[in-house]
């Protein structure tokens, strides 16, 4: 196991044991291992990128990324669409791909070395949102009720629902040069060669021609997995045979267990659509016709805290991630992406998506504007990362971490400082008693 991965899970145990001391003052998980990763890194720069490139940390990236998924599935409140159906269906729908089209056009002009499927990848990291960095907002008064809402529950289905344009996207950003090298010289190859572009050209193929199968075949495992896997907890539960201890344990299999057979030989399907199609349906089997709004905590308490982990692990490694980027050399031009898909990528296709909408403009600039990028992201760029040519790799780990800093900073630091200056009573009327659903699952009332 490479040592960078050893150092990071103590950097999780030491910051668990002080959390809570250095919360009271302000200081978040994120932000905190994040700064630690930064300066563990420095001792060896090279060894850090040999190792987040490793087969080991692909694995641990693909199942920590498949945990976050079936956690964001089940944490939303109120049905499957957690009551925000339509806002939902304008923002996943209309927002997302518009702002995922912004981005690719603006990267072919900015970046044109690049091909436009790594451009895609590109837009698939910096564009799902997810409140882990700036969990406060989801519980100020400031902001609407109705706002955090749809915010919570648009982050807890973006990244699921991007995760097959993204695996696809990287698959054929991978095979696409040595293609493309072959068809524009006319390079006559032999052996070894010969097989590799063979190699390619069906990986390629069948990326592109495979993503929906592979999706429809994951939605089918998921729906039977998490769907089994919540009747079968329900009924143990209205028997008495099972108590929240015992469900703890199968919550924390299920996102496991659904991967793993999905990604199986002989099923070949998405295992991240598989985890998160599975989230959804435990949550949906599990509380149907129930008094219960969302899967009871004490249920979900042990993969939210694995979860957690997860994600303080991967705040660590974002830091040396950072350092890597800086001792490399920021691109101006990759900065100018990573500012504008926090700001006019986000907004400005949210705004064209609530058109006639019941959303009020107020409401619709909250959206806009808060949307935070956090820990999807960096697994996202991490995968990419491991799998992309050296020639791309680079530019995606250095949108990746200019993305999620800069939102560190944008919703972790400079929104709730504008929010202070704005009266709890003109966040709107429904701003009131609702709770919100925060990025660690915990339920939370509204507090500044």
């Amino acid at each position: 196991m490479p040592v960078i991965i050893l150092v990071g899970l103590a950097a999780v145990a030491l910051w668990s044991l002080v959390a809570h001391r250095f919360e009271r003052f302000g200081i978040a998980g994120p932000a905190a291992l994040a700064a630690l990763g930064s300066l563990v890194v420095l001792v060896d720069v090279k060894g850090f990128t040999a190792a987040i490139d490793s087969d080991v940390a692909q694995h641990v990236v693909e199942l920590i990324l498949a945990v976050l998924l079936f956690v964001d599935a089940c944490e939303v409140r109120g049905g499957i669409f957690g009551g925000q159906g339509r806002s939902l269906a304008r923002l996943v729908l209309i927002a997302l791909p518009l702002s995922l089209v912004l981005v690719v056009l603006t990267g072919g002009w900015l970046l044109p070395s690049l091909n436009v499927f790594v451009l895609i990848v590109i837009a698939c990291i910096v564009m799902p949102t997810d409140f882990a960095p700036a969990t406060a907002l989801l519980r100020s008064s400031r902001i609407p009720a109705r706002v955090r809402q749809i915010l919570n529950v648009e982050s807890g289905y973006n990244d699921g629902l991007i995760s097959p344009l993204f695996a696809m996207s990287v698959a054929i950003a991978v095979a696409l040069p040595s293609i493309l090298k072959v068809a524009n010289t006319g390079t006559q190859l032999s052996g070894a060669g010969e097989k590799e572009v063979e190699k390619n050209l069906s990986d390629a193929a069948y990326a592109f021609f495979g993503a929906v199968p592979a999706t429809v075949v994951a939605i089918v495992v998921g729906i039977l997995i998490g769907g089994v896997l919540g009747l079968l907890t329900r009924w143990a539960a209205d028997r008495g045979w099972a108590t929240a201890s015992g469900i703890r344990f199968v919550m924390l299999i299920a996102p496991l267990l659904t991967y793993g057979v999905a990604t199986l030989h002989d099923v070949d399907a998405n295992g991240f659509v598989a985890a998160f199609v599975a989230g959804v349906m435990f949550r949906v089997t599990r509380t149907r016709r129930r008094e219960l709004r969302a899967v009871p905590e004490d249920e979900l308490l042990l993969v939210e805290e694995a979860s957690k982990v997860a994600s303080d692990f991967v705040w660590f490694i974002l830091g040396g991630m950072t350092t890597a980027v800086i001792v490399e050399g920021i691109d101006w031009r990759v900065l100018v992406i990573a500012v504008l898909a926090l700001t006019l990528f986000r907004a400005v296709p949210v705004y064209v998506s609530m058109l006639g909408s019941p959303v009020t403009w107020r409401e619709r600039t909250y959206i806009g504007l808060i949307g935070p990028r956090g820990t999807a992201s960096i697994v996202f760029g991490l995968l990419a990362y491991n799998h992309l040519p050296d020639s791309d790799s680079g530019d995606v780990l250095s949108v990746t971490v200019l993305t999620v800093v800069g939102s560190i900073v944008l919703h972790g630091v400079v929104t709730p400082l504008v929010l202070r200056r704005v009266p709890p009573a003109a966040a709107g009327a429904d701003g009131g008693t609702a709770a919100a659903r925060v990025g660690d699952g915990r339920s939370v009332g509204e507090v500044d």
